[in-house]
């Protein structure tokens, strides 16, 4: 039912979208918003990161009776994350690789760029705490030295296709979690910095997706709600709905595809798992004016159900496997199913005695020996491919 009402909500004309999406911010530029009226994930090919790839064959090397298995990851796309100032030198590098590998199959190929440096970011957690703090002139700094200067590079590369993932556990946590004092001093700041980012990065090359946190954490139906409020307040800003694509969920996370895991851990949740979740907002979105947007789902490391008890349980989950292969339109209203966050990056240090420790990555779910967030994990990686759903 819910399927069947979303798709005639999709089949409204693109004009009446684009009546909704006037807004008080920016003029939309012709070109960017009818670029966010299309799947950028079709008739492309995907960047493979080079730097992810030498990764995948050190496994390979450290487990020579299963190389064979592990090597078949170095074919998929993963995420490409900027998560500091000093890691946007990282920017024109990765394009130009992607140009190159455009120029030598003759097809335009996408690159996924995971925007991750709000001030006060990742309020309500430690493993993940970004550099810029509020009350340290981070406003500034995140505009000037970093949004602006991802701009200037996307705009340096105006012949490639990108995708822009804003800002992951961010808006989410202006639902849930303004209990907490870094995240309600957050508040404004989260709402306009994201606004400003997509002022900036709206070009017609640039397709914007908003994270959309996940089902384990907004599936209820009064958390959707007040998800959908808070992205109409921040598309005003900005300029008005063309300005976005759609959004991102799963980002980092397990939460399965298709079974009904999220039954047995939180049975007051209506969304049991992530494409019911999918569904549900688009149904809220639509119903709030917010049409012909598409979907992008992490799934990297979803493959295998009934790994976790307890859904809040985030980092470097026990049991983990590679999930659905990164590929264009999956399902309705999907653009794409994409690992987002590189599987075997971790989520975050196990040791207590470390820097930026958070509880949750000593929890009983979670791998042991983990290393600080964003570093490679090998034997989490190794355990993904054995693990993986479909198998490699």
């Amino acid at each position: 039912m819910i399927q069947q009402r979303v798709l005639a909500i999709l089949s409204v004309s693109l004009a009446f979208a684009a009546c909704a999406g006037t807004g008080t911010g920016a003029p939309v530029d012709p070109a960017h918003a009818e670029a966010s009226h299309r799947n950028p994930f079709l008739d492309v090919n995907f960047f493979i990161n080079p730097e992810y790839v030498e990764n995948v064959e050190a496994t390979a090397k450290a487990f020579p009776s299963e190389a064979e298995a592990i090597r078949k990851v170095k074919q998929y796309p993963t995420g490409l994350w900027l998560d500091s100032i000093a890691h946007v030198a990282n920017l024109p590098l990765w394009l130009g690789e992607a140009r190159k590998q455009q120029q030598a199959s003759g097809k335009p190929t996408l690159s996924l760029i995971v925007v991750y440096d709000l001030p006060n970011r990742d309020c309500a957690a430690n493993s993940s705490a970004g550099e810029l703090k509020i009350e340290e002139n981070g406003v500034a700094r995140y505009q000037t030295e970093f949004i602006d200067v991802i701009a200037a590079h996307f705009k340096s590369f105006s012949d490639l296709p990108i995708v822009a993932i804003l800002e992951p556990d961010s808006l989410g946590n202006l639902v849930t979690n303004l209990n907490m004092p870094k995240c309600s001093d957050a508040r404004d700041v989260y709402v306009n910095q994201t606004a400003y980012a997509i002022r900036k990065l709206a070009l017609p090359n640039v397709s914007i997706y908003l994270d959309a946190a996940h089902a384990g954490w907004l599936g209820w139906d009064h958390h959707r709600e007040n998800l959908i409020k808070v992205y109409k307040k921040v598309l005003r800003a900005a300029g008005g709905l063309d300005m976005i694509r759609g959004f991102a969920t799963n980002v980092s996370n397990y939460t399965h595809l298709y079974n009904r895991d999220g039954a047995a851990m939180e049975s007051s949740d209506p969304c049991y798992n992530e494409l019911v979740y999918v569904k549900k907002l688009a149904v809220g979105l639509a119903d709030h004016g917010v049409r012909n947007k598409g979907f992008i789902v992490d799934t990297g490391r979803n493959g295998k159900g009934q790994i976790r008890k307890v859904w809040g349980h985030w980092c470097n989950i026990k049991g983990a496997g590679l999930g659905e292969r990164p590929r264009a339109a999956p399902e309705p209203f999907i653009d794409a199913f994409f690992w987002v966050k590189p599987p075997g990056e971790s989520d975050g240090i196990s040791d207590p005695t470390q820097p930026r420790f958070d509880a949750e990555c000593a929890s009983n779910e979670s791998a042991k020996g983990a290393p600080q967030a964003g570093v490679w994990f090998q034997s989490y990686f190794h355990d993904l491919v054995r693990n993986a759903v479909p198998p490699l």
